[in-house]
């Protein structure tokens, strides 16, 4: 059914996901976190080796529509490949779409930031220089009670994009450009939580192996990544402890959570000149050379 809230624009959702169940996405989570403000949600399900086809068709919604897609597991430098997934499912967009929103499998966005997201839609429909949203993160470690407080995890990133032609996932599928330039994009006052370092130690190691595929050739995943049971949570260099509240749709994962982590937040793993910088970020805000794949008007 249309939503209401929708008058004089549509917005249409999209995403890509493989092997969700066997490495423990919450795609499901992320699908129906930002369905409430779509008007449809294209999937692209890779060729699995579980029964991830079968998940995303137990979504409750009429909104959604499958496309089966082959990945090309021979391209195996800069996550290209995810690029070009990601590439499949906004090539499937409605044509009347003015936005699209794009979430990965393992993102998910609290119901609190949904009335913020719909109004910056609806104020910034009608203005053509407004090319994308950009979002803050916020990035899960080890448990649900931990975030990345570092420069190692990225701050902010695009996931609302308009539907034109020239628009395409860059890289990795992290951000987008359109006609190979960056985005002029608006900042809005809404958060992603990233799940993707949250999952049974056995299955995050699997995950690490098999991921690092469509980044390296076998000789550097055997020399940079353990051949273990189980993924060492404990070498991480600094976090923070979340006191928030997170997205209702997670509730039921969090309840299932079958393994131990526990960390210090006082305990820093910082060089000096890490040390520094990471002061003078908290001091003033800017983080010296971070990488922008976007322009803010």
């Amino acid at each position: 059914m249309q939503n209401e809230q929708h008058k004089s624009f549509r917005v249409s959702g999209f995403t890509f996901i493989r092997n969700a169940i066997l490495y423990d996405y919450p795609v499901v989570e992320a699908i129906s976190s930002i369905l409430p403000l779509c008007d449809e949600f294209i999937v692209a399900v890779g060729n699995s080796d579980d029964s991830t086809y079968d998940l995303i068709r137990s979504i409750p919604s009429d909104k959604i529509r499958i496309i089966n897609t082959l990945w090309d597991d021979s391209l195996r430098e800069g996550g290209r490949v995810l690029a070009l997934e990601a590439d499949k499912a906004y090539r499937e967009l409605s044509g009347d779409s003015t936005w699209a929103f794009y979430i990965q499998g393992d993102e998910v966005v609290h119901e609190k930031y949904l009335p913020e997201i719909r109004r910056a839609l609806e104020q910034y429909a009608e203005v053509p220089e407004v090319e994308g949203l950009l979002f803050h993160y916020l990035h899960f470690y080890g448990s649900f009670d931990f975030v990345g407080d570092s420069r190692k995890w990225y701050r902010r990133e695009v996931r609302i994009v308009r539907n034109l032609p020239g628009i395409v996932s860059y890289r990795d599928a992290q951000g987008f450009r359109l006609n190979n330039r960056k985005l002029n994009v608006k900042r809005i006052n809404a958060s992603i939580y990233h799940y993707g370092w949250v999952k049974p130690p056995a299955v995050q190691q699997r995950k690490q192996q098999n991921f690092n595929r469509y980044w390296h050739e076998d000789t550097w995943i055997r020399e940079q990544i353990p051949m273990v049971e189980a993924f060492d949570y404990s070498v991480i260099d600094s976090l923070r402890r979340f006191n928030g509240s997170h997205p209702q749709v997670m509730a039921g994962r969090i309840k299932k959570m079958n393994w131990a982590f526990s960390f210090d937040p006082t305990r820093k793993k910082f060089g000096v000149i890490n040390r520094l910088l990471q002061g003078f970020e908290h001091l003033s805000g800017w983080r010296i050379g971070e990488y922008r794949n976007y322009r803010i008007i």
